[in-house]
């Protein structure tokens, strides 16, 4: 685009605040916040960088979506960056995001929190508070019956699920409301997230007053605290949270290279550091500063995470809206010159400039797969005992590190066949993706621990469920890497191989811990022996082959396992 049509585009615009984008023909290149987005995007008809002019001159058109306030801007602005990861934003790497109410374009509409809503649904958000946003959800349903279901779920029905017995759905799929009737209450939710509390505090408030009359007492409370959250929800840009003591702090440091850079979080609870972590973003401009990461990284990092009490920083960013959306949500925002919280700030900046300059194992993996980025791998592996116990892991690298808030374990069906065991998880995996139940962004990879079967069962899985994501194996007899054109031998110090080397054993790791667990508690009749813990229970199964095995040994047999001895074997005869 020329600086004429960049005029002439920006005549059309609002002078409202929201946000816009400048997009290629395939491709988001910007996005942008502002509180008028008319003014705003005319100021690039004379680029004030030469970043942006290479930018503006690449774009093709200019899109844009109107937000109520300028808090809500800077919050859709870090969705649609984290979404599309914008050549010329900088950019956190990692695909978390604000969550969005959305009430879908069916015949028969359903109300969702999610994070990448369908094309044409109504989209209320972003919003900061998750837990707030699916107790108003929550609220919703209870008074308007709309369903939460997804469409597989919905089609077919002979009978009306358990969310119809629990009054949070009107149960449309077998009739027991007219569609009339649900487009009217599907209208009233609507008009409540447009702004209309009433259209619900005041249905909510009678029946409030009705279960504190009947002296239902903890129904009157929760319903209470459902108004409370329904009342605060259009505040503060939709939802302001006030902080309260400073129990939490984050502390953030910055170390930059080039066109990236490396942020550090020290993360101090009671005043004791509890937690460190770094995240890697990129900064196109080569003139971004500190400040400018910092403002790009903060929206964007605490997209889904809670906000601390404090913020303590190196610098201070310049973004009026980042000020107002931090103190709205009483963040205390400092920067520090001297004394502990300036050690601390100078801490956080070592610990950032020990990642910039190293090597990039995730960086190099992409490029040995032939794909732009691997950011998100998930591992995967079965554990069990001849079939017995039989349980799945799921864990989370991030950034080539692991992120275990995001490890998940399931129990399976229990059967000896390793090839079905993992169909069986990642079908799990697939499915709660799929549904939008897994509130965890999608994986670049997915990690078999085994070999050539074990891939084959994942990918079966996959696809019957429609999740398209590139799975990997890696067995550990050759370490030989399984991918869909066949096995790859990798040098033994590649960095790309020690990555996949750690995500695997840390899913074998969390497999066998999680399989003791579950053989553990187990419970048999031995268990109710006087004298037979869990030690001599697997001895004995281990001896015998089952509690069947145990029941049909005669006492000596008993008796010669070691630990049991003559009484104990006569207290199992006679328990069995």
């Amino acid at each position: 685009m020329d600086a004429a049509a960049v005029r002439e585009r920006a005549s059309a615009l609002p002078d409202d605040p929201g946000v816009y984008l400048f997009e290629a023909d395939d491709r988001v290149l910007y996005v942008g916040k502002a509180v008028d987005i008319r003014d705003r995007v005319r100021s690039y008809a004379d680029p004030r960088s030469e970043r942006i002019r290479r930018m503006v001159e690449a774009a093709a058109r200019i899109d844009f979506a109107v937000t109520d306030t300028e808090t809500q801007a800077l919050l859709l602005e870090a969705n649609l960056i984290k979404r599309h990861q914008p050549r010329y934003n900088v950019r956190l790497k990692d695909d978390k995001s604000y969550p969005l109410i959305a009430i879908t374009r069916h015949d028969v509409p359903r109300i969702e929190v999610t994070r990448d809503p369908d094309e044409g649904a109504t989209v209320f958000g972003p919003f900061t508070n998750k837990g707030r946003v699916e107790t108003v959800i929550k609220a919703i349903r209870r008074i308007y019956g709309l369903r939460g279901c997804s469409d597989h779920k919905y089609k077919g029905r002979d009978r009306p699920c358990l969310d119809y017995e629990m009054g949070l759905c009107s149960a449309p799929c077998t009739g027991e409301t007219s569609p009339e009737s649900y487009a009217d209450d599907a209208e009233s939710a609507i008009r409540f997230l447009e702004g209309e509390t009433g259209a619900l505090t005041e249905p909510l408030r009678r029946r409030m007053g009705a279960a504190a009359e009947e002296q239902a007492f903890e129904r009157a409370a929760a319903l209470r605290d459902e108004l409370d959250a329904v009342e605060a929800f259009h505040g503060g840009g939709g939802d302001a949270v006030v902080g309260g003591s400073e129990d939490h702090a984050d502390v953030l440091g910055v170390a930059i290279e080039g066109e990236e850079a490396t942020v550090a979080r020290l993360h101090s609870e009671d005043g004791k550091l509890v937690d460190r972590e770094r995240h890697r973003v990129d900064a196109p401009d080569s003139g971004a500063g500190v400040a400018a990461v910092l403002a790009a990284f903060i929206p964007q990092f605490y997209a889904d995470r809670p906000l601390p009490d404090a913020l303590l920083l190196p610098e201070r960013y310049d973004d009026p809206d980042l000020d107002r959306w931090l103190e709205t949500e009483g963040v205390s925002v400092r920067v520090p010159g001297a004394g502990r919280e300036a050690t601390l700030v100078e801490l956080a900046i070592k610990n950032a400039s020990r990642r910039v300059g190293k090597a990039d194992p995730a960086g190099e993996l992409a490029r040995r797969l032939g794909t732009d980025r691997i950011d998100r791998i998930e591992g995967f592996d079965v554990s069990h005992a001849g079939g017995r116990s039989v349980v799945g892991s799921n864990v989370v690298f991030a950034d080539g590190d692991p992120e275990k808030r995001g490890y998940r374990r399931k129990k399976l069906d229990e059967t000896n066949d390793d090839y079905a065991n993992m169909n069986t998880l990642l079908r799990w995996r697939a499915e709660r993706a799929i549904d939008g139940r897994d509130d965890r962004p999608d994986p670049d990879l997915l990690l078999i621990d085994g070999g050539e079967g074990q891939r084959n069962a994942a990918c079966e899985a996959i696809a019957g469920v429609g999740w398209d994501v590139s799975v990997v194996a890696l067995a550990k007899a050759e370490e030989r890497v399984i991918t869909a054109d066949g096995s790859r031998d990798w040098d033994d110090d590649d960095s790309a191989l020690h990555l996949l080397q750690r995500v695997r054993d840390e899913a074998h790791r969390f497999a066998v811990q999680y399989h003791r667990t579950v053989r553990d508690t187990v419970s048999t009749p031995l268990d109710e022996v006087s004298g037979v813990g869990p030690e001599l229970r697997d001895r004995l199964l281990g001896r015998f082959g089952s509690v069947e095995g145990v029941r049909a040994a005669s006492i000596e047999e008993l008796a010669s396992v070691d630990g049991v001895g003559e009484a104990t074997a006569e207290a199992i005869e006679r328990a069995l």
